[in-house]
């Protein structure tokens, strides 16, 4: 059978009202954003090296945003999209002046780029992600959710379709249960129902919901076998062990053991341009990974890998992460964008706003089952000699690369196969 992995994001932030200034003379916004995801971008100079300009300071975040994450759920599994909640700041990067822009681009890393520089970067972004895929399924874009009658300015709706992918339509906030069941709807068609509930209450003086959604699919180039799947045991912790199905294959894998951190790194391919990265620290080694984590070591293990023949075990399993990170965004220097002070003149300049919440889910799942009877069968001849063993059998983190944009899709810790 083919092997599939299923993730699933979506970011979420809400721009609400501060001030009693709107008025009663907005017209409803009629003009609906669409991309046709068939068609190429335009490319501007040097696309792809745009883009991968953004490639070290997403790294940059994604570690960072990550230790916060890991900080507060120390006995959880942690799951996320850096990409994901990356691009949806950037949005409303192209909304926000002064303070608020200055420190939204300071926790992301683009302080030595202008906003232009960041915005054609993300568009090719979208477009070589939208299409070098082959094998893979990944879906992704943005949304403008706007109140009925809330009209911002042109040139926002205009850069949000071009450099985004954003989409847009309007929803009556003022009947929050409504508001709530259309945008789910929207997010629930987009991710394949993977996240049917992303929203459980909306305000009812939001103005604005802006949302960024990747739904990611990919068939392992090395399959496992289900009939080699069998009861193990995962190791919680000291005190907690559970039973998963662990999944099991010998092969030829990109490996390599870092013996200084106590840490085996390993790639799991998949069909097109994306891989699973690995890693597994000896046992009472993951806060020492953890606190290492950076783009220098991600590049640094990348390049000391070597193929060899692993006897590979791995446990299937389920995993979301549901997260408000308005805190940790303030943790990384945040802050004006949602105070009073908030200066989204160009998102509205009739209309003080400010950022009410930034909510974000993704949901991961990993077995060795696709939709679908495989096309071929993969045959390895293996040497007779004695393979590396890598047996998942306890705590691990896992980074799911895109090799084309060098963009880290979703990273995570699996501490507990079991758990949702």
């Amino acid at each position: 059978m083919q092997g599939f992995l299923h993730c699933a994001l979506t970011s979420l932030l809400l721009v609400v009202v501060w001030t009693h200034s709107q008025g009663g003379d907005h017209k409803a916004h009629q003009q609906h954003l669409h991309h046709e995801m068939d068609k190429p971008h335009p490319v501007h100079g040097k696309g792809e090296e745009a883009c991968h300009k953004l490639a070290p300071p997403n790294a940059d975040f994604a570690f960072a945003l990550y230790k916060k994450m890991a900080t507060k759920s120390e006995s959880r599994n942690v799951f996320f999209s850096p990409l994901g909640i990356s691009t949806a700041l950037s949005l409303l990067g192209v909304g926000s002046k002064g303070d608020t822009h200055q420190q939204l681009y300071h926790a992301l890393g683009y302080s030595q780029f202008t906003t232009a520089q960041v915005n054609e970067a993300y568009e090719h972004l979208q477009h070589m992600l939208g299409h070098s895929h082959g094998e893979l399924k990944l879906d992704k874009g943005s949304a403008i959710v706007l109140q009925d009658g809330f009209k911002p300015l042109q040139k926002f709706l205009d850069d949000g379709k071009h450099y985004y992918q954003a989409q847009g339509f309007t929803v009556d906030f003022k009947k929050p249960e409504v508001a709530v069941q259309a945008i789910n709807k929207f997010i629930a068609e987009k991710t394949d129902n993977k996240i049917p509930d992303l929203l459980s209450s909306v305000e009812s003086d939001t103005l604005m919901v802006l949302l960024n959604y990747i739904h990611f699919r990919g068939k392992w180039e090395k399959p496992f076998d289900a009939k080699n799947t069998g009861k193990a045991d995962f190791k919680v912790d000291e005190n907690t062990t559970v039973s998963v199905d662990m999944m099991k294959r010998m092969g030829r894998y990109s490996y390599y053991y870092d013996r200084e951190n106590h840490t085996s790194v390993l790639m799991l391919p998949y069909k097109g341009n994306a891989s699973m990265m690995i890693l597994l620290p000896c046992e009472g080694k993951m806060k020492d990974l953890e606190a290492i984590l950076s783009k220098e070591y991600i590049r640094h293990w990348h390049d000391s890998l070597f193929k060899t023949v692993v006897d590979l075990e791995m446990p299937k399993f389920s995993v979301s992460g549901s997260y408000s990170l308005k805190e940790f965004l303030k943790e990384m220097g945040v802050v004006a964008a949602f105070s009073d002070t908030a200066d989204l003149s160009g998102i509205s300049e009739d209309v003080g706003l400010k950022v009410s919440k930034v909510s974000h889910k993704a949901v991961l799942s990993v077995d060795e089952k696709g939709t679908e009877a495989a096309a071929a069968t993969v045959v390895e001849m293996i040497p007779m000699s004695l393979p590396d063993t890598v047996s998942l059998n306890r705590p691990f983190l896992l980074l799911i690369l895109e090799e084309s944009t060098k963009s880290i899709l979703f990273m995570g810790k699996i501490i507990n196969p079991t758990a949702q």
